[in-house]
């Protein structure tokens, strides 16, 4: 989708604009290299890469357990689908068409080289193409693809999905009152209005002093190094427990 002047609201100038708020918002676009596979081989069944993703993060936070990889590397990659698809709709009006079959993904690499687009074109800048694009074209297939790996709840990888997208936000609204742009901040508040409305991101948490407070917890603090998110549903971490876990 151009504008009626010509303008390609998703071309690479744009992108630059929206890439400039941080890394999590960044888009590479052109043709993907070694390494890279679209997200719709692993959505349909080829769950190898994946694996190797969480794996990686397991091993990287010495996780006592794997779902704890599992959770924080779909955390990240929700992170990054909801940053690029929000940045894009609030500072160029539009949205790329983040098709799993044209975005590409290295499990190896994190922001902002993990995801590259080929083809890119623009969708209308609305919540609900942020929505189609992100939380049904992705995070649902995700999450899917995420129980075939491993044992995780549902309930939790709607949490990190509620979280990522309250990042995001924040994070768009910082970056629009440092650079006197009000009209961005209020944007960004709208359009997460409208995606918080739906019923799988509405329960997932809420506003608490001023902040997002979630309702559930990505288990990061579980790693020898962990601590507490700043919206985990938790004022304290909780004792661990010494017996071993039962499965199931």
């Amino acid at each position: 989708m151009d504008r009626a002047d010509g303008t390609d609201l998703t071309g690479p100038a744009a992108l630059a604009r929206v890439a400039a708020i941080g890394g999590f918002f960044a888009l590479r676009t052109g043709t993907p290299t070694a390494g890279q596979v679209p997200l719709a081989r692993v959505y349909e069944g080829d769950t190898a890469p994946l694996t190797a993703r969480v794996d990686k993060v397991t091993a990287r936070l010495r996780a006592p357990e794997r779902r704890i990889g599992a959770s924080v590397a779909q955390l990240g990659l929700a992170a990054r689908l909801w940053s690029i698809a929000l940045g894009c709709a609030v500072l160029a009006d539009a949205v790329p068409d983040l098709d799993p079959r044209r975005l590409h993904w290295d499990p190896e690499r994190t922001s902002p080289d993990d995801l590259l687009l080929t083809g890119p074109r623009a969708l209308p800048g609305t919540a609900e193409a942020v929505r189609e694009v992100v939380q049904y074209g992705h995070l649902v297939p995700l999450a899917e693809a995420l129980r075939r790996d491993g044992r995780i709840s549902p309930r939790l990888l709607w949490g990190n999905a509620g979280s990522a997208l309250a990042g995001a936000v924040r994070e768009l609204t910082v970056w629009a009152e440092g650079n006197g742009r009000p009209e961005a901040a209020a944007r960004a508040g709208t359009l997460a209005a409208e995606l918080f409305a739906h019923p799988d991101l509405r329960a997932t948490g809420g506003p608490v002093a001023g902040s997002f407070r979630r309702r559930s917890c990505c288990l990061h603090y579980r790693c020898p190094s962990g601590g507490l998110c700043g919206d985990c549903v938790f004022d304290r971490p909780p004792r661990r427990s010494s017996a071993p876990a039962v499965s199931g």
